[in-house]
């Protein structure tokens, strides 16, 4: 199958060219497009293009500062338009183009004025409508089964959704995922700015699945596939990259160096540097589950086979049905040895990309039992031993604090990123 490039436009039963579907109620949202945002403003790529080739569009620089408006007024409420061009270096006028538009769109809505205590006349406060959209969700990194929810544009759950995979793969596991999100948007209490993915796999940044064989989905172009199918803007992404997006801005951590690693069938990290993703060159950065790490089982046999037809990855020891063999029927002792052996190669196989990105946090996303212990703390342990000072001696490790809900936040802040420019 030729991936095609996805077109998530649409026509809105009021007659408005790329007005999303979903959300085409009187009055409420009927010409919000989905924007093109450049790399620098949606956090695509790594940071900003070093060598730039082209000159900025007068709708990119617009997109730019449309998003710099809504990221402030996401993250810090409402502001009178005066603030918003103090904390954006952008003119008044430019600021009161954009909150203008963003009224009549209806993202945003004026909320009276600022409590006395100023002298001069009291400045009208504007905010982001928060509680009146809704966002579909979705985390395929369970083999068994698909989950998803519906959460307000804070990262609130409004509602959850799960539909078991029975087997299913190829075709069938599409019509599933199909399934999924259609009930995800009957169940929603709000009208739906998007459809957001996180999924297993290579997926590149049109939201084509390149490859992801436990699903035995290989260049399928879903984000675009599902956009025409539900009408509504759909979003996909690797399910790591979710959860590092989800952490970063639902969970508190940073952005100037993190990776994020997802432990379950099997291993994968996001990173993010400096505030953007790290996508690499095939889309494929952060598959450090099948970067070889064994040469035999230690004991004098080879290395035990992976899922990908190597011998001896980094999944093949790190993978939850991988840790929960290795432990299997010894005493507390005894697997806290194994475990901490584990972690011991897991921070060999780190410290190279800690060292080379000068990360400051690594956090984990899987079973706590498992990875927050003796695997933790061995794999700490030898990163900082095997990095310089300036990089171990600082670096934090931790379970992710959003838990196992990770993968589902980060596949909100793809929709919040991908229609609104926020993350």
């Amino acid at each position: 199958m030729v991936a095609r490039v996805p077109d998530r436009r649409s026509r809105c039963d009021h007659g408005h060219p790329e007005a999303l579907t979903s959300i085409c109620k009187e009055g409420l949202l009927t010409n919000v497009t989905t924007v093109a945002f450049p790399s620098s403003s949606t956090g695509r790529g790594l940071g900003r293009e070093l060598r730039p080739t082209s000159k900025v569009l007068p709708g990119h620089a617009r997109a730019h500062n449309r998003s710099m408006v809504l990221q402030h007024l996401f993250h810090s409420g409402p502001t009178s338009r005066a603030d918003l061009a103090r904390s954006t270096s952008l003119t008044r006028v430019t600021v009161s183009d954009l909150v203008s538009s963003l009224l009549e769109e209806g993202i945003v809505e004026e909320l009276g004025t600022r409590p006395a205590g100023r002298v001069g006349k009291p400045a009208t406060l504007v905010g982001m409508r928060t509680g009146d959209f809704r966002i579909v969700a979705v985390d395929l990194a369970d083999d068994a089964w698909m989950r998803g929810a519906v959460l307000s544009l804070t990262g609130a759950v409004v509602t959850r959704r799960s539909v078991a995979l029975e087997g299913r793969t190829g075709a069938e596991a599409l019509e599933a995922l199909e399934d999924l999100c259609r009930l995800l948007l009957a169940a929603a209490d709000r009208p739906v700015i998007g459809v957001g993915i996180g999924s297993p796999g290579v997926i590149d940044s049109l939201g084509t699945v390149v490859e992801a064989p436990n699903r035995g989905w290989y260049d399928v172009p879903l984000a675009m596939d599902l956009t025409e199918r539900l009408g509504v803007a759909t979003h996909v992404a690797n399910d790591a990259n979710t959860a590092a997006l989800g952490e970063f801005t639902f969970g508190g951590a940073g952005g100037s160096g993190l990776l994020v690693l997802t432990v379950g069938q099997g291993v994968g990290a996001g990173i993010v540097v400096d505030g953007a993703l790290v996508h690499g060159h095939r889309h494929a950065a952060g598959e450090i589950g099948h970067v070889t790490v064994v040469d035999d089982d230690g004991a004098g046999g080879p290395a035990p086979t992976c899922a990908c037809g190597r011998r001896g990855c980094l999944e093949t020891l790190l993978s939850v049905p991988a840790l929960r063999r290795r432990i299997a029927g010894l005493d507390r002792d005894a697997a806290d040895a194994e475990l901490a052996a584990v972690g011991r190669v897991l921070g060999i196989a780190l410290a190279p990309v800690v060292g080379a990105l000068n990360l400051s946090e690594v956090l984990f996303s899987g079973p706590p039992e498992l990875l927050d212990g003796p695997l933790r703390a061995a794999a700490l342990h030898t990163i900082q031993q095997r990095t310089m000072a300036v990089i171990g001696a600082e670096l934090q490790m931790r379970m992710a604090s959003l838990g196992e809900d990770v993968a589902l936040f980060g596949a909100a802040v793809l929709v919040l990123s991908g229609q609104l420019g926020v993350t």
